[in-house]
């Protein structure tokens, strides 16, 4: 007699620590509505921001709703304890009950953003228990998180990055007018602006740029109140172009979507939060006006720049297209946001993967890739 065959259960991680929490529950919102119910089973978690995993309530909104943004609070929801490798699933715990198992998971969609999830701890904590994931492995998440390390890999390679110099918590302590000394160099000493972001962050939090170097001090204590390691760029004058890469089929390699050009409406001196999810005035065009041969370069960049890092699954990689036609390297997202807004679906609908192809294909890439070492 013949087993009916279950479906593929897939757990859907988001909410997180970080100060990308929000845009993390905004991403699972859209992930899960373009999952395909057909094939598979979905089972939701939430992070609260206090790190508790939590069950979270039947028809949580997962979007933003008149500039209010999503949150999983944890209120009343049971606690999901973390997978336990003997049983192969996720246990819950509800007040007054008996811990239950909640089943087999056969992947992970960990959609968190920024420190606590996009950094290689969650990817670790899977490692351990030997659950696949969607995504890239502990060390290309834990570099492609700290820009610094970043830059490094990235020259280690030939691939061009701009100038920069990094701040740690101890030097900006102990040695602060040498490093005020250094950041000048980029460029404040000859008027030109310098920006200076937290380390490892995402979603434009915590950036600002600074045209003086009165303005200097202020920008660093903002960015370390999302990281204690900051960085500080140089302006690179260009256009801003993202494009997107996917982990190859058959262990082909890597396939690069078209790239966007993101533009913005006048009162905004970068592409910042509120203009990347909150600004109605910014507008995506793909693919940007540009050379055929200047596209096919940053697609090839792009790939280069996910194989540097030994990227997995997906990411999106950021540009400069400079007045000289030169493309610099900006930084990479192991787990790129995918809200309505964002540009990684949508350059990938306009090649030719619509959204629920590319979730079913990142699920897929997943489901085949053995645990263990990588």
């Amino acid at each position: 007699m013949s087993q009916v065959s279950r479906k593929t259960r897939v757990a859907v991680v988001f909410g997180g620590r970080s100060s990308e929490h929000a845009i993390s529950c905004v991403t699972a919102g859209a992930v899960m509505a373009a999952i395909d119910r057909d094939r598979y089973e979905v089972l939701p978690i939430g992070i609260a921001r206090d790190g508790r995993w939590v069950l979270p309530p039947a028809g949580i909104r997962l979007a933003i709703e008149d500039g209010r943004l999503p949150e999983v609070t944890g209120d009343g929801s049971a606690l999901a304890l973390p997978f336990d490798p003997a049983a192969g699933g996720l246990m819950v715990v509800e007040p007054g009950r008996v811990p239950s198992t909640l089943g087999d998971v056969d992947v992970v969609l960990p959609l968190l953003h920024g420190p606590y999830g996009e950094d290689g701890t969650i990817q670790g904590m899977l490692d351990l228990v030997g659950v696949r994931y969607v995504g890239a492995g502990v060390l290309a998440s834990a570099v492609g998180m700290d820009k610094g390390y970043m830059k490094l890999v990235w020259q280690a390679r030939g691939l061009p990055v701009g100038p920069y110099a990094l701040i740690g918590d101890r030097e900006w302590r102990r040695e602060r007018k040498r490093v005020v000394d250094e950041v000048k160099e980029l460029g404040l000493a000859d008027g030109r602006p310098v920006f200076v972001k937290p380390a490892r962050a995402g979603s434009s939090m915590g950036i600002t740029r600074v045209t003086t170097e009165d303005a200097l001090e202020a920008a660093v204590e903002a960015a370390r109140e999302h990281d204690p390691k900051v960085i500080v760029e140089a302006a690179v004058e260009g256009r801003e172009i993202e494009c997107g890469v996917l982990q190859g089929l058959d262990d082909g390699p890597p396939d690069a979507s078209l790239p966007a050009e993101v533009t913005m409406a006048g009162g905004h001196d970068f592409y910042d939060f509120e203009t990347k999810y909150l600004d109605s005035a910014t507008s995506m065009t793909i693919p940007p006006d540009l050379p055929p041969a200047a596209i096919e370069e940053v697609r090839r960049i792009a790939v280069q720049a996910f194989e540097a890092l030994d990227c997995e699954g997906l990411a999106r990689v950021d540009f400069f297209y400079t007045p000289e036609g030169r493309w610099i390297l900006n930084e990479i997202n192991t787990m790129p946001g995918c809200t309505p807004t964002s540009a990684f679906p949508k350059m990938w609908a306009a090649t030719g993967l619509d959204y629920p192809a590319m979730v079913d294909r990142l699920i897929q890439t997943a489901l085949h890739r053995p645990t263990g070492l990588r």
